[in-house]
């Protein structure tokens, strides 16, 4: 079978890695030289293109997995729309990784697949849009919501050792992970497996306050905890795209996914996850 990976990065080249092991011919598509050389460096074949502008000839394959986020601009996702006509015939598999994202602020409600998108933010529309294009040009597509992924080389050690602030828990949500390694291992299930939904939160299903997280992080790397901030200085001093994401609030269940696939995550406990991420890529000095 061939598998054709679009915006083949660090989740990507993981995914290359089992379509290869599995005995896939295996193409990921790139922008970038240093991310060819990945691709190529687990056997697969790498495809430089700029999806925006190149002409893109994308002929056939048996598994799509697309993992290329939208444009910058705009509440339609172009980018996806180019690549989908640029295929022959729509595969036997289709996985697409979006975001939790299209929920929008859920006040802190517990959040599973039935409740309905309510996208707020014009990045978060592209993100539905995505859905909607995968879904009519593939009936059995498989859509990951992921929130933050995290893993090695992912993790904000720079803000800690600079002692950047962040938003103190008592004025801002529940936030919501999952591992490189789970997503990667979650999205060729999807890709090799018959599931019985289309849409799967693809979460550790253990959701915390942010300062906990930045807080085990810091204690693994034995410097002081960030310095908390309340919201009305976070209005002043964070973006307009991180404020975004602090406005949003829910807790995100799994269950869906692991009673259809039985999938067991390698890292539902971030404790173990970050202290594997360090393990796997310390830290420099």
């Amino acid at each position: 079978m061939h598998s054709l990976i679009v915006g083949c990065g660090d989740t990507g080249v993981r995914v290359a890695a089992r379509a290869v092991a599995a005995g896939d011919s295996v193409t990921g598509v790139v922008r970038s030289s240093a991310s060819a050389a990945r691709v190529r460096g687990v056997g697969a074949t790498a495809q430089m293109l700029d999806l925006d502008t190149d002409t893109l000839d994308l002929g056939a394959c048996d598994r799509l997995f697309y993992f290329a986020p939208p444009q910058r601009e705009g509440e339609a996702d172009t980018r996806m729309a180019r690549v989908l006509a640029a295929l022959d015939a729509t595969p036997a598999y289709t996985v697409y990784i979006s975001t939790s994202g299209v929920y929008g602020d859920c006040g802190g409600d517990w959040v599973d697949e039935t409740r309905p998108v309510n996208a707020e933010s014009e990045r978060a529309k592209r993100r539905v849009d995505a859905e909607r294009q995968i879904l009519a040009f593939a009936r059995e597509a498989r859509i990951l919501r992921a929130p933050g992924i995290y893993g090695p080389n992912r993790l904000p050690i720079e803000r800690l050792r600079d002692a950047t602030p962040i938003l103190d828990d008592a004025d801002g949500g529940w936030s919501n992970r999952i591992h490189i390694d789970d997503l990667a291992a979650i999205a060729w299930l999807a890709g090799s497996q018959s599931l019985s939904h289309n849409v799967y939160n693809a979460s550790d299903g253990h959701p915390t306050g942010l300062g906990v997280y930045y807080d085990t992080l810091a204690h693994m790397l034995d410097v002081e905890p960030p310095p908390r901030i309340s919201w009305a200085e976070a209005e002043q001093r964070f973006s307009a795209m991180r404020l975004s994401f602090l406005r949003e609030s829910r807790r995100l269940s799994n269950q869906r996914l692991r009673e259809d696939s039985g999938y067991e995550f390698a890292f539902a406990d971030f404790h173990d996850g970050l202290a594997a991420s360090l393990k796997a890529e310390p830290p420099l000095d």
